[in-house]
Order: C-alpha cells, then structure tokens, then sequence
C-alpha cells in the first residue's frame, strides 16, 4: 500500500514551530516551506537553521503555504514536515496485523484535548490512536505542545472519519467499546477480547451518530462525591492505565 504524505508526516508552522522542529536533533525534517514573501532577519534564521540540518528550502507562494499549513492565520509564512515514523494508514496497521489495543478518536475538536491523548496513551503502551482527518482536530503545533512533543512519535492511525474506522475495526474482529457515564458496567468489571478498540468522544455530544452502531458495549468509569463525569483526556488516561494494569 502506497502511503500518501498526510499519513507519514506531521506539518507544523509558523516561525516557532519550526524552528524548534529544526533545533531538534531526534526528529527528521523532511522539507520546510517558505513563502517567497518571506524576507528578513526570520527568514534567514529559518534558512540558517535548515542549512545547518541539511533540510530542503522549498520557495512558494504564501497562499501555497496557507494551503498546505491547513491554518491560513497562524501559517507566517513558513511550514515544515516532520516524519512521524509511527504514524501509517489504519487500513496498512490492519493488513499488518500488528494492532492490539486501540483507541478511536471520535469528534474531538480541542487540540489540548487530543495532545494529552496522544501523549498518555503513547506513554502507556496503546498499540494505536486513531486520529481521523476529518471531525477530529488536526495534528497541529498546538496538538504537538499539549502532546509535549509526542505527537511525532505517536503511533497515530489515519483515516477519513471515526465511522470509516469503527467500520474497518470490526469487520477485522474488533469489539468497539465506548465510555458512558451512564453504564452499568465498568472499565474495571468488563472483560476485554485481545483485540479490543476504544471510541472516546466529545464531551459536548459523546459518540456520533455514525460510530453509535458499531459499538459493541459501553462502559462507564466509577465516579465518586456527585461528580458526573471526566474531561475527555483525563478519561483516556484512566482507560489506558487500566490496560496497562491488565497487562502486567
């Protein structure tokens, strides 16, 4: 399977970003983008730094930026392409057969969210995080700083739509679980098959209509003290933990 550019590669952009990207001798640079508008002692610092790596200097018109940086406003002209050496097509992870635990992220919009979620679960062993490139936020420089860096060595799973996922997941012998506040049983009672997936969804609307029918059963994290519920990404990382806990 051929992998598109999307699925090998984390853009990051602006002047910060990618000069902290270029200033980082364990990550691998593949290209920085410059807008041809770009001029100055910034410019020339980035130009300097790419040298300094070895990196390519591509030369484009600043909307030809904006376009590929996906961020028109925060762009500044400049953008980079990290390799993510763990990040592949979900379809190719499951050819592999190398999945075990994965989790799905299913309309989660807040960067600060999906950073944390990719950093917890990479720290706890989750053999994949679905991140889709559509409905969920884009792996970004505000995904890469909530995730502290991680998100490059992430093993993040693309595809178009948390849907699209949960319907490749199960019909390769996934159960799909999600969380539910209101379930009767528990991430702690419920008994996992070796190949299990889990849909974290937004804590505004939960899990979307097109995920609801591939789930095969909903579990809930024990709350105490009236306390109804977790943020998304404090919720995940009780998940992962718990995964960890049946492992050992």
């Amino acid at each position: 399977m051929e992998i598109s550019p999307k699925d090998r590669f984390v853009t990051v952009y602006g002047r910060k970003p990618v000069l902290e990207a270029l200033d980082d001798p364990t990550l691998t640079v593949d290209k920085v983008v410059l807008a041809d508008t770009a001029r100055g002692a910034a410019a020339h610092e980035i130009i300097d730094a790419a040298r300094t790596r070895g990196v390519v200097v591509q030369r484009a018109t600043a909307q030809r930026v904006k376009v590929l940086a996906g961020n028109g406003k925060q762009d500044q002209g400049v953008l980079a392409d990290v390799v993510a050496p763990r990040m592949k097509p979900l379809a190719l992870a499951l050819e592999e057969g190398s999945l075990g635990s994965v989790l799905v992220l299913d309309g989660i919009t807040t960067p600060a969210n999906v950073g944390m979620i990719l950093r917890t679960a990479t720290a706890a062993g989750i053999d994949g995080i679905v991140v889709p490139r559509r409905g969920v936020a884009s792996i970004d420089p505000l995904v890469v700083k909530a995730s502290a860096g991680v998100a490059f060595r992430a093993p993040v799973l693309r595809c178009g739509t948390a849907a699209e996922a949960s319907a490749l997941l199960r019909a390769s012998g996934y159960s799909l679980h999600a969380l539910d506040s209101h379930a009767p049983d528990t991430i702690y009672s419920a008994s996992f098959p070796a190949r299990a997936a889990f849909v974290l969804g937004s804590e505004t609307s939960g899990i979307t209509d097109d995920v609801r029918p591939h789930i095969t059963s909903w579990l809930s994290i024990p709350m105490a003290a009236g306390v109804e519920s977790l943020n998304v990404a404090s919720a995940a990382a009780v998940l992962c933990f718990e995964l960890v806990r049946r492992a050992q």
